[in-house]
């Protein structure tokens, strides 16, 4: 089966950009809006809408692919490509890309989206996001040239068995949003909350007195609104600040770390970048050091990486380096969706927890896509996306699951 045409619409993202240097510093909240000056080029706000392109593939059978280019959250930092805008990447998409396209074969995803992968125009790569969403549209493609899930294509190609189960399911909201932790909570999310611990001390508090009051708060609202039969696991996305408000000292910050556990009470407690060091050497080395004080102090604690981890290379170097329980592979950052399935395939090698990340700025397209390779892989855990309104994602992901192990099992 060949693609016969192109065709590409500009879209809204299911979040914002937020300028994460911008917001280290003293800014000014105004509602959700933030006021104060850029800091990472490409930023025109310190918090910006993200935008989208639809790329979809015209087979010759009639039938429509498509995928959805999109970036994360944090972009520009930490080594990502500068947030992406629609109106920059059109002209490249609906001409030299689109010329390159038609005529393709669809058979076979894998090698196809590693050749696309690969591509330069005028001497540059295609911008990270680009590389997502061809590869989501080629995926989609090579389901409907072979009349199976996505989910059947990734295991057949990569020999890796199908979930059986879906995959437990990290739901995400603001920290400020209680109403929606209760929602997380009525809907019994497998993983919750994430949240945004940001800013040292507004968010964390001097000492990290913020954060393990909202520990505490939140152990105690699953066990009152959730019942004795609810277990769900604890997470929280602290961006570094534990790292500054303990002035990297990383026997402070594991000792923290401890008492943030027994804030958990009988919930299983995940942290995800505790620290954030000026290079990827120094944050590997970091964090490897900091998992071996919680050992040597008995803490189960679980360190999530993210930062410095946004390519296929990176993930494999963190995990080479033992420094975290889990990592996420955060899909927008490694292009090709065939590099998060490799990711998941070499953590899982390494004895390493695989975490299907992405963002909350994604669309229900890439959210669906990527339902069907956590189930390939086994992931073991999936992002809530799009957005951070709780419901949505989880609908999203969880019906999407569900209808796929609901095919399968029915022999389709």
């Amino acid at each position: 089966m060949k693609i016969v045409d192109v065709v590409c619409a500009p879209g809204l993202g299911g979040y914002y950009h937020w300028d994460l240097a911008a917001l280290k510093h003293n800014v000014t909240y105004d509602g959700f809006d933030v006021i104060g000056e850029p800091a990472t080029p490409g930023f025109e706000r310190i918090i910006e809408p993200s935008e989208i392109v639809s790329i979809m593939l015209c087979l010759d059978n009639g039938a429509v692919a498509f995928g959805d280019c999109v970036d994360v959250i944090l972009a520009g930092a930490a080594g990502r490509d500068s947030l992406f805008r629609a109106d920059e990447h059109l002209t490249l998409l609906n001409g030299a890309l689109r010329d390159t396209l038609i005529g393709c074969e669809v058979d076979a995803f894998r090698p196809q989206a590693q050749a696309l992968d690969e591509l330069e125009f005028d001497s540059q790569p295609l911008h990270t996001a680009i590389r997502y969403g061809l590869s989501q549209a080629l995926l989609h493609a090579t389901s409907l040239a072979h009349a199976e899930t996505m989910a059947q294509v990734v295991s057949r190609e990569y020999g890796c068995a199908i979930a059986t189960a879906p995959v437990p399911i990290l739901s995400m909201c603001r920290t400020i949003d209680e109403v929606l932790v209760d929602k997380m909570i009525l809907k019994r999310a497998d993983i919750l909350p994430h949240a945004d611990f940001i800013k040292t001390p507004e968010d964390v508090g001097d000492k990290g007195e913020k954060l393990h009051r909202y520990v505490s708060w939140l152990t105690e609202r699953v066990t009152s609104l959730g019942g004795s039969d609810y277990r769900p696991t604890l997470h929280v996305d602290v961006y570094g600040t534990l790292g500054e408000a303990f002035d990297m000292d990383l026997s402070a910050v594991g000792q923290f770390l401890r008492e943030l556990e027994q804030a958990a009470g009988p919930l299983a407690l995940m942290v995800e970048c505790p620290i954030v060091a000026p290079s990827q050497a120094e944050q590997f080395e970091g964090l490897a050091t900091l998992r071996e004080i919680l050992r040597d102090q008995g803490t189960r604690v679980s360190i999530v990486a993210d930062e410095w981890v946004n390519t296929l290379d990176d993930i494999k170097r963190c995990a080479d380096a033992r420094a975290a329980d889990v990592v996420q592979v955060k899909t927008p950052d490694l292009g090709g969706l065939q590099h998060s399935v490799d990711a998941i395939l070499y953590l899982q090698q390494s004895g390493v927890g695989a975490y299907l990340g992405g963002s909350a700025n994604e669309t229900d397209q890439s959210a669906r896509i990527c339902c069907h390779v956590a189930l390939a892989c086994q992931a073991d855990m999936l992002i809530a996306k799009p957005g951070q309104g709780v419901d949505e994602a989880l609908m999203i992901e969880r019906n999407e699951m569900n209808r796929t192990l609901a095919l399968i099992k029915a022999g389709h």
